[in-house]
């Protein structure tokens, strides 16, 4: 009852304490981060009674074969209204409790006629009768008869033992689980004063944590610069850079185009010098020959014929190029000099500077904003930190406190009291199962006896010693169990009432929850309320809030703001009040005003830069004319060969001048072709001077090639990134400060947020209540009294009763164990050959 009035205290106490909800944790983008400190309880979620609960299933199983009945919910809302009239309802009760009574009523039975029947028993023995005679007729099936008492006997004692033992440890479980009852309900105060001590440090740990959102939203505003800046300058960058970046390249190719047209112009002066040497030493070897072959011998046959021949090859010693006639670069060159005197590059690096100033600029205009949004913030903090004064719950805690520590008190200074006749209960419990297992031990010790005692060849009065013993302990037996069973019987009668209607009517619907049921019965406990919970809590009984909703998300733990619906009483945006801060942020970010509209990304002298480079003429040259140029050979036959056969010619002509002049020009042609033709083929074919000069040419090629397209596109992509700059610069900049004041928000919706859900699902969950009634009703009432009392009846009541067959076959196993005073003897000098009876 203190528990459950606790319980409800605790729910006023949350009525007024409403800001209140479950731990949470949140967590937010850009890695900010909330989370409340666990709770750790010391009571356990559930009770386990260990192996012993078995048995406690089997006491179940016996009550629901007893009592099969539902649960009376209808006669329970009766006695609860009122309205319950015992003369006119009473049939309702007899038949919802039957089984019970018919069994109360055989046991009243068996407490009333035991002693009767005992009484009568023994006034029949002091008669001899009743097996008091101690005589025993002789049977034929004496022996079976023996033997079958004996084995039932045994069976019988066999299930008296069992009960006992259930007796034995029923009595123990009840004392050690009494002995638990301290810890159990200090470790459920101490949870109870967890909860009602950590509400208020959960809730200011939930409101300090605005300083953490605070922090990240200074820190963001502190560094705009690259948040806000960044984000214009990297929503721009697509549009702007490259452009710049073709820009930028292009001035590189301008510098390129000079170096090449230098390289390639310079290299052609040398190769046509070379080539005038050339065609200068070949004239001279052609006109030499010329000479030589006037000699008169030419005219002789067949010199003739030689000289002809060599007369006819003389065309060949020609120039093969003509480089002389390419036309030379240095116009292109001056042209491109021209160019370069504007310094394109630098022009280009003003733009690159221009652009990425944005940022800078973007801090420069925003001193003022960030100032006012830092004081609102300021403000805003405050009111969040005044929020816990305004929550009125340390009053209502103290008292609650307050209450807990004088329950606390009241259970220390009367538990010695029910500890002290729990011992009186728990030395009763052993008697009545002492004296069923003396009953049992004098039933045992007559079996041990009498069974190892008997001679089957001594006569009924010469019995042995032991034989007699055994016989006797089972007669006291039968004394004993007469003279107090019907003593144990009542005691099992009121147990087995009281258990099996406690266990029926509190334990089993408080498990499958139809007591929570049964309250939540509209108008049931005050006649003007349709549910009770929500008008004794929210003082608004219309509102749908029952015991068995409580209960069950107490049980899942969570927040009392939830549970009980407090937001029909206690608005949290009302008292969190932030939403005009909110809207002056926005508004504050909104009106942002941002001028970055002087950004130049290229002057009028870099355009005209780019234009004067277009039309210096490199695109005109015929690149292809200087690279067939350059893959001939210097002369049209090779020299070397050519001496080598006016060689040999010369060694065929008989001797005289004209051999000997061939053979001189033979070696001069040789020399003309290791000393200028071989390096001019070197150069022109196989050297680096020609690698060099062909890539050369085609670099001017490619760079050439298109080029007026070429700077016009670029010239396009710069107007067209030039009027993005001016016309839709400023849609970016909204753009961008909307989503930077929205991550400034966010961090503090973020907060709220997590607030709200802490508030209304976290803070002050609320399962040390329902695990303090789990306490009260399902383990301490429950397992620790009403399950140990059940098995305790349940297992003596087994034993009481199989007490009634033991003493009929103690009685008459009695008979064949105990010495005789006469018995019957066989006479064969009878004629008739008849027994007669001898004293």
């Amino acid at each position: 009852m203190a528990l459950l009035l606790g319980f409800l205290l605790l729910l006023e106490l949350c009525w007024d304490t409403s800001a209140l909800g479950p731990l949470s944790s949140t967590k937010g983008s850009d890695g900010l981060e909330f989370e409340l400190p666990a709770t750790n309880y010391e009571t356990k979620d559930s009770n386990q009674a260990g192996p012993i609960s078995v048995l406690f299933q089997i006491v179940q199983v016996f009550l629901q074969v007893v009592q099969p009945h539902p649960f009376p919910e209808d006669i329970l809302r009766k006695i609860l209204q009122k309205k319950f009239d015992f003369s006119t309802d009473y049939d309702k009760i007899i038949y919802y409790e039957i089984g019970i009574i018919i069994c109360a009523v055989l046991g009243l039975l068996f407490v009333i006629l035991m002693p009767l029947v005992g009484f009568c028993f023994g006034l029949c023995r002091c008669c001899n009768k009743c097996g008091g005679e101690m005589h025993q007729r002789q049977k034929k099936n004496g022996a079976f008869l023996r033997k079958y008492f004996t084995v039932s006997l045994l069976v019988i004692c066999i299930f008296i033992s069992v009960g006992i033992i259930y007796g034995f440890v029923a009595n123990h479980h009840l004392r050690t689980r009494i002995e638990k009852t301290r810890k159990l309900a200090e470790s459920n105060l101490k949870d109870l004063r967890t909860l009602l001590i950590g509400t208020p440090a959960q809730i200011n740990y939930v409101l300090s944590q605005y300083a953490s959102t605070k922090e990240k939203a200074f820190s963001d505003l502190d560094n705009i610069k690259s948040l806000l800046g960044g984000g214009i300058h990297d929503e721009l960058r697509p549009k702007v850079i490259p452009v710049l970046d073709d820009i930028k390249a292009m001035a590189e190719a301008i510098k390129e185009t000079r170096e090449a047209l230098l390289n390639v112009n310079n290299t052609l002066k040398e190769l046509k010098m070379s080539t005038a040497q050339l065609n200068t030493s070949l004239s001279d070897v052609k006109r030499n020959l010329e000479q030589s072959l006037n000699d008169p011998m030419c005219s002789v046959p067949p010199v003739a014929t030689t000289c002809n021949n060599i007369r006819m090859s003389l065309g060949q010693l020609d120039d093969n190029t003509n480089l002389g006639q390419l036309p030379s670069l240095d116009k292109q060159i001056d042209n491109i000099n021209n160019v370069l005197q504007t310094d394109l590059s630098s022009l280009v690096q003003k733009g690159y500077k221009s652009f990425n100033d944005i940022p800078e600029m973007v801090q420069n205009q925003t001193t003022d904003i960030v100032s006012d949004v830092k004081r609102t913030l300021n403000s805003l903090g405050s009111d969040i930190e005044n929020m816990s004064e305004q929550i009125p719950i340390q009053d209502k805690l103290s008292d609650f406190i307050g209450y807990i520590n004088d329950t606390e008190t009241y259970i220390h200074r009367n538990l010695p009291t029910l500890e002290e006749y729990d011992s009186y209960r728990w030395l009763g419990g052993l008697i009545v199962c002492c004296l069923l297992t003396l009953i049992v031990v004098f039933y045992y010790l007559g079996l041990m006896c009498g069974t190892f005692g008997y001679d089957r060849h001594a006569t009924p009065t010469r019995r042995g010693c032991v034989s007699n013993t055994g016989g006797i302990f089972l007669m006291v037996g039968v004394g004993i169990s007469f003279l107090f069973c019907w003593i144990l019987m009542t005691i099992v009668v009121l147990t087995f009432v009281i258990g099996g209607n406690m266990e029926k009517l509190v334990c089993e619907p408080y498990q499958n929850r139809k007591l929570f049921q049964i309250l939540d019965t509209p108008y049931l406990l005050n006649e003007n309320w349709k549910y009770y919970l929500s008008g004794m809590v929210l003082n608004k009984p219309d509102i749908n809030l029952t015991f068995e909703q409580v209960y069950s998300d107490c049980k899942e733990n969570k927040g009392i703001y939830s549970t009980l619906k407090l937001e029909n009483t206690y608005n949290i945006s009302e008292h969190l009040n932030i939403q005009e801060h909110a809207r002056n942020l926005s508004n504050d970010f909104k009106n942002m005003n941002v001028n970055i509209d002087n950004i130049v990304l290229l002057d009028a002298a870099g355009r005209k830069n780019l234009m004067d480079f277009s039309s210096s003429g490199v695109d005109t040259i015929d690149y292809n004319v200087y690279l067939a140029e350059m893959g001939k050979t210097p002369t049209k036959v090779n020299l070397l060969s050519f001496a080598d056969d006016l060689d040999t010619k010369a060694n065929n002509l008989p001797q005289g001048s004209l051999k000997q002049s061939l053979k001189n020009n033979a070696q001069n042609l040789k020399t003309i072709h290791h000393g200028q033709v071989m390096p001019l083929e070197q150069s022109m074919k196989y050297g680096k001077a020609r690698s060099t000069i062909n890539q050369s040419i085609k670099e001017l090629q490619h760079k050439s090639s298109g080029l007026r397209v070429k700077v016009a596109n670029i010239l396009s992509s710069l107007d067209s990134a030039q009027d993005f700059l001016q016309t839709r610069i400023s849609s970016v900049i909204v753009k961008e400060s909307s989503k930077y004041g929205n991550m400034i928000i966010g961090y503090f919706e973020h907060y709220l947020q997590w607030v709200k859900i802490s508030i209304t699902e976290q803070i002050a969950a609320c399962k040390p209540v329902a695990t303090a009634l789990d306490s009260a009703v399902d383990v301490f009432l429950c397992s620790y009294i009403i399950d140990p009392m059940n098995l305790f009846w349940f297992g003596i009541g087994k034993a009481t009763i199989f007490l009634l067959p033991a003493i009929i076959f103690a009685v008459k196993l009695a008979k064949y164990y105990r010495r005789m005073d006469s018995e019957d003897v066989y006479d064969d000098s009878s004629v008739l050959g008849t027994w007669h009876f001898t004293l």
